[in-house]
């Protein structure tokens, strides 16, 4: 069951009101879970059941997906405003210095948090930022091209599609190693989510010229990478353990770019590990 929180969040002429929305469920020391761009917060629900019994989790929609509205004019979808919006959202929820592990674009912001000491570990799966600009090219056309699917298929023709294997590979084997595991109801509620993101084009934009360069002393890092990833190519896991020479680097044999639908238990027991 999700809820919302809205809270201000420092900009160039005032704070500015964000509103976040978000799931908790559990017990233990906090975790806070962050998605991919396109996604939403379900994309941890094959995890979250195996996480709630040693940690409190918050799974959260993003500023611009899922059920969480676009940032307010006066704040950019940038790295420096998403820190400042992840650490209010902390604040707001009474949190300190949680664990937080992040998917794709959920794991460069999930390394951010590490990187300004307002994580207590980091498990990073799959993270942006560790890209030639080669690469960076190829992942951002994947992405435009599977937004511009998404908003141009039809409801019932994504219905239909999702109702067979070959239809969910269809929808969502870029992101999968494994599409025909994926419910026909998650595969419907990722696609719509992908098409009615209101923050996309903002953060892809923002997301031009980002590398992660800074290694992260004195907080623990896990970085995770599927072996069958089509969008962000494994190779990129052995720049990042360069970036971060302390950190841990993890394959995750069978999966691929979204590995919790693939592999939950490896997943859960990986993210588990970072934050013990």
């Amino acid at each position: 069951m999700s809820t919302t929180v809205s809270f201000p969040v420092p900009a160039a002429h005032g704070p500015r009101t964000v509103t976040l929305s978000y799931a908790r469920v559990g017990s233990g020391e906090p975790l806070l879970l962050l998605h991919g761009i396109g996604h939403h917060r379900q994309a941890w629900d094959p995890v979250i059941h195996l996480l709630a019994g040693e940690r409190d989790v918050i799974a959260v929609d993003l500023p611009g997906f899922g059920a969480s509205p676009a940032l307010p004019d006066g704040l950019r979808h940038d790295l420096p405003t998403m820190n400042a919006a992840l650490a209010a959202l902390c604040e707001a929820l009474e949190i300190e210095r949680p664990h937080v592990a992040g998917n794709s674009l959920g794991g460069l912001l999930a390394l951010e948090l590490g990187r300004e000491k307002l994580a207590r570990s980091v498990t990073a799966l799959s993270p942006a930022g560790f890209w030639t600009e080669s690469e960076r090219r190829y992942a951002f056309g994947v992405l435009q091209a599977m937004r511009s699917t998404a908003r141009r298929t039809p409801l019932p023709l994504v219905e239909r599609l999702s109702r067979t294997a070959a239809g969910r590979t269809v929808l969502t084997s870029t992101i999968y190693a494994h599409p025909a595991r994926r419910s026909p109801e998650a595969v419907v509620a990722e696609t719509l989510a992908l098409a009615q993101a209101t923050g996309f084009e903002e953060t892809l934009r923002a997301g031009i010229g980002v590398r992660f360069a800074d290694d992260i002393p004195g907080v623990p890092v896990t970085v995770a990478w599927g072996a069958r990833d089509r969008l962000l190519l494994r190779r990129q896991g052995v720049r990042a353990k360069r970036v971060i020479p302390q950190a841990r680097l993890v394959r995750l044999p069978g999966c691929g770019h979204v590995p919790m639908n693939d592999d939950p238990a490896l997943v859960a027991r990986v993210i588990l590990d970072g934050s013990r």
